[in-house]
C-alpha cells in the first residue's frame, strides 16, 4: 500500500515535507543543485511569515560604502512554484528522506498560525508544482514503511535527557486524573475565555494521551528507533536511552492511518473541548468550530494502545477534521509512528541503550565507557 500523492499535499506536514526534499542541496557534477530554489523559499517564506519583523527577523548588510538600504530578494510564490517546476529530481536516499521528514515533524505548530513555510506550500502554484514532488516522494520504496500498521516485534521505547518522565503509576489511575483534569481545564475554559476564536489566548493544544504513558516506535535498519529521529517541536535533546518493549501477541491496537480513522475515533470516544482548544485550533487551522478530540480514558476500556502511521501523521496533522455535524477534530502533538499505550501489559524489556546526536545531526550508539 502507499500513499496517495494527492492525500499527502492535503496535508501541511505534507506538503511541509515535499517542500523540504525538494530544497535539500544535492551535489551533481561538482555544483549544488537547488541553490537558487532554496534561496528562494527562503526569503518568500520570511514574507509570509505572521512573525516578520518581530519573532522571525533575517539581518542584510549594506555595501561597502553604507549607501543606501541593503537589497534583498523578494520571490513571489509564483517565482518560487517556477523554480520547483525546474528543479531535478531524483528518489531520495533513506537519509535524505529521513531528515525532510525530520525537519516536516520538527515545525509542526498547533499553538499559532502556521510559519511561513507552511503558508508557502499551501499557495494554490506552490502546492501544485509540489505534486511531482510528492509523487517522487510516494514512489520510493524508501517510504513504503510509512503506511505500515505497529511492527509489534519491534518497539523501542525512547526517553531523552531532560524529556518528559517515564510511567510511574498505573495506566487506568493515570487516565482516570487525566479525564477529570480535562474536564476541570474545559469547564474553567468556558467560564473565564472570551468566545472570540481570534483574541490572543492559548493554553492546551495538543489532543495526545497523557504524556507520561509509554509511548513506543520501531527501530529503523541502522538508525535506531524511529523516536530517536521524529519529534515534534524537538526540545534540542542530544542523548537518550533506548529500551526495547514487550508487546503481547494479543493486545488491540487502533491504528490511525489518515483522517478518516482519527475522525472515526473521535466518534466512538467524543470529548468535546471547545472553550479549551478554541484560539489555538482556530490559529492552527484557520477555522472557527467545536471541536472534539477522543476521550482516552473510555478509549483504554476497549483499546491497549493507538499507533499513527507516518502516512497518517503527514495526511492528518494540523488540519480541521470533520467529525460529524459541525463537530471537528485536530490531531496535534502526536509523532509519526508512535504508539500510545493505554495498558499496563507493554513492559520494557533491556537494559537501556545510550545515543548520542553527531555533530551532523546523526543519532549514534554512544561507545560503551573506558574502565577507570
Amino acid at each position: 500500500m502507499t500513499i496517495d500523492p494527492s492525500e499527502l499535499l492535503a496535508g501541511p506536514r505534507g506538503r511541509r515535507l515535499c517542500l523540504a526534499l525538494a530544497a535539500m542541496p544535492v551535489e551533481r557534477g561538482g555544483a549544488w543543485e537547488a541553490d537558487e530554489l532554496r534561496v528562494a523559499v527562503t526569503w518568500a517564506a520570511y514574507d509570509l511569515d505572521p512573525g516578520r519583523g518581530t519573532s522571525r527577523v533575517v539581518l542584510a548588510f549594506a555595501d561597502a560604502t553604507g549607501a543606501g538600504e541593503p537589497e534583498v530578494p523578494r520571490p513571489s510564490t509564483a517565482d518560487v512554484a517556477r523554480l520547483l517546476d525546474a528543479v531535478r529530481l531524483s528518489a531520495p536516499g533513506p537519509r535524505a528522506l529521513l531528515d525532510a521528514l525530520g525537519l516536516a515533524v520538527d515545525f509542526a505548530r498547533y499553538w499559532q498560525e502556521p510559519d511561513g513555510e507552511d503558508v508557502l506550500a499551501a499557495a494554490p502554484e506552490v502546492r501544485g508544482a509540489l505534486a511531482r514532488v510528492a509523487h517522487v516522494v510516494t514512489g520510493t520504496v524508501e517510504a513504503a514503511w510509512w503506511t505500515s500498521p505497529i511492527a509489534r516485534s519491534e518497539q523501542w521505547s525512547v526517553t531523552f535527557t531532560d524529556g518528559p518522565a517515564p510511567p510511574s503509576e498505573p495506566v487506568a489511575e493515570r487516565l482516570a486524573r487525566w479525564r477529570q483534569e480535562t474536564a476541570a481545564e474545559e469547564a474553567r475554559a468556558a467560564r473565564e475565555r472570551p468566545h472570540d476564536p481570534s483574541v490572543s489566548w492559548s493554553g492546551t493544544w495538543w489532543s495526545t494521551p497523557p504524556s507520561d504513558l509509554r509511548r513506543t516506535t520501531r527501530e529503523l535498519t541502522g538508525l535506531g528507533p524511529a523516536g530517536l529521529w521524529l519529534v515534534e517541536d524537538s526540545g534540542g535533546w542530544d542523548e537518550a536511552t533506548t529500551r526495547a518493549v514487550t508487546v503481547p501477541h494479543d493486545v488491540t491496537v487502533y491504528e490511525v492511518d489518515g483522517p478518516q480513522s482519527w475522525a472515526e475515533l473521535c466518534r466512538r470516544y467524543p470529548l468535546e473541548v471547545t472553550a479549551s482548544r478554541r484560539h489555538d485550533w482556530y490559529r492552527t487551522t484557520g477555522q472557527d468550530s467545536r471541536w472534539v478530540q477522543p476521550d482516552w480514558s473510555r478509549a483504554a476500556d476497549d483499546l491497549d494502545g493507538v499507533h499513527l502511521t507516518v502516512a497518517g501523521y503527514l495526511t492528518t496533522a494540523g488540519r480541521a477534521i470533520p467529525v460529524e455535524g459541525e463537530l471537528r477534530t485536530v490531531l496535534a502533538g502526536w509523532n509519526p509512528d508512535e504508539t500510545f499505550w493505554l495498558t499496563d501489559r507493554v513492559t520494557l524489556r533491556c537494559e537501556g541503550r545510550s545515543w548520542t546526536r553527531d555533530d551532523e545531526g546523526a543519532w549514534r550508539p554512544r561507545p560503551p565507557r573506558a574502565p577507570a
